[in-house]
């Protein structure tokens, strides 16, 4: 089945690639070493649907109620739902299980589109929080925490803060004070903790947005932990939780035919979890800072410090190789795919599937990279991810329904933007609906799309055109 889905597959499997993306479970390696390759052979053939004895993801009462009941104790939650439809559902159903429409929501800006698409969704206000970013590399390093408190005092009428934790580059900040400060306002606290999954494993991790104080969490267990793709948990704590109006809004936004694979890979992860996760984890830790010492004191390859250790973030921009070329290289040259690249470096994702061969892999390859670049002596240009937050006119609703026209990217500057600039991965938001175009923002996507930024929520990839209000 050449030039197919499932051609393109089979190549990935056969080829064996080395996996420092998602999901966790990394092409099914931590199955096979664990001794479910047997059980996971027969998966295609438990496909069903809700029949006798097979419970029901919308109205649990028998395995389906156990399960989450089990993956409950073992994130030490109140409650614990699972999601087949990812985590966007879940971030969905939080949010509109507090807000009701016109209501206003306080948003970290750096915050995932599907946070934004909610509001669309429920007709909700977002207020955003800055976001502090390391100018050097553009990685994003989380809320600032003074303006955070800010903008809850100017806004006590809010009924959510919805924040980012960790961020998507493994950086943490002082979630319990936000937490405890919402808190004494009576806001509710949801957090999006898709890329935190794993962080109970160990004490050297930050800790989970549940141990400080967090209402309602969403994690995307596929992405840091061996799941299937889409197979998410929403956990609950606390009494600011409407149960009720959660279960009714999920009902609305996730499949009314859940599937059986992905809620099985859901116990799957938690049974792993449970049973080898913290000598995973350990060995994990163990293997990645092993790894960092080789290039300590190198000063063409830079390896960056995260909060999250399992997040690897690596720049050879000191030898003038952007992180979309180094992405490029390590996949057609190595056989590596990383999570992410942005204009200075790559972004791994390292979980507890990944061994010690990856990461000697991966040490040979960068070494080989440097000696045949090392010659180029030559600095990246200066590119700033822009930090001001753009003025937003009108709600990400209303501009989702205003008539819109199509323009010249470089005359829709100071227009109202009708759609998204979203460079994806991760998929955040540069620009939203409703907001006010700046020229540092299109300037920045111009040339970073140049460089091999990909770019999403935009109908026109080539970013000729864009739509505005009209």
């Amino acid at each position: 089945m050449k030039n197919s889905i499932i051609g393109e597959l089979t190549n990935i499997e056969r080829n064996k690639l080395i996996s420092f993306h998602t999901p966790g479970h990394k092409l099914g390696k931590i199955y096979d070493k664990l001794g479910y390759s047997s059980l996971l052979e027969k998966l295609y053939r438990m496909d069903t649907t809700e029949i006798e004895g097979t419970d029901n993801l919308h109205s649990p009462e028998g395995i389906i109620k156990d399960s989450q009941e089990k993956a409950s104790q073992i994130f030490k939650s109140e409650e614990t739902y699972f999601l087949v439809n990812g985590s966007t559902c879940g971030i969905n159903a939080a949010i509109m299980s507090v807000c009701k429409p016109k209501d206003k929501i306080i948003v970290n800006r750096d915050c995932h589109q599907s946070i934004i698409n909610t509001c669309i969704l429920g007709d909700i206000d977002p207020i955003y929080i800055k976001s502090n970013i390391d100018s050097e590399l553009n990685v994003l390093k989380g809320v600032n925490v003074e303006h955070a408190i800010e903008v809850i005092n100017h806004n006590l009428e809010a009924k959510a803060i919805v924040l980012t934790y960790p961020t998507y580059y493994g950086m943490v900040y002082d979630l319990k004070l936000i937490c405890d400060y919402a808190h004494s306002k009576d806001i509710t606290v949801i957090v999006d903790e898709a890329h935190g999954a794993h962080l109970g494993l160990n004490d050297n991790l930050p800790k989970t947005a549940l141990e400080q104080g967090a209402d309602i969490v969403i994690q995307s267990t596929h992405k840091t932990l061996p799941a299937f793709t889409q197979a998410s948990m929403l956990h609950t704590q606390g009494n600011r939780i409407n149960k009720n109006k959660l279960v009714e809004v999920l009902r609305m936004v996730e499949s009314s035919s859940p599937s059986y694979m992905l809620m099985a890979s859901l116990e799957l992860a938690t049974d792993i979890l449970e049973i080898n996760g913290r000598e995973l984890m350990e060995e994990l830790l163990f293997n990645i800072e092993k790894f960092k010492s080789k290039f300590h004191n190198n000063k063409n390859i830079e390896v960056y410090d995260t909060d999250d250790k399992t997040k690897i973030f690596i720049s050879c921009g000191k030898i003038g190789i952007t992180g979309y070329k180094l992405e490029s290289i390590l996949r057609n040259n190595y056989n590596i795919q990383v999570e992410l690249s942005n204009y200075y470096g790559v972004l791994l994702i390292c979980t507890i599937s990944n061994d010690d061969n990856d990461f000697n892999t991966l040490e040979i390859a960068l070494n080989e990279i440097l000696k045949n670049n090392l010659k180029n002596n030559r600095l990246l240009q200066i590119i700033n991810y822009p930090q001001e937050i753009p003025l937003k006119l009108i709600s990400p609703r209303e501009a989702f329904y205003k008539d819109k026209k199509n323009v010249k990217i470089y005359e829709s500057i100071g227009k109202v933007s009708g759609e998204y600039i979203i460079p994806y991965p991760p998929g955040i938001s540069l620009i939203s609906p409703g907001e006010v175009i700046t020229k540092d923002i299109i300037d920045y996507v111009l040339l970073c799309r140049e460089k091999g930024m990909n770019i999403s929520g935009i109908k026109d990839t080539n970013l000729e055109f864009i739509d505005i209000i009209d």
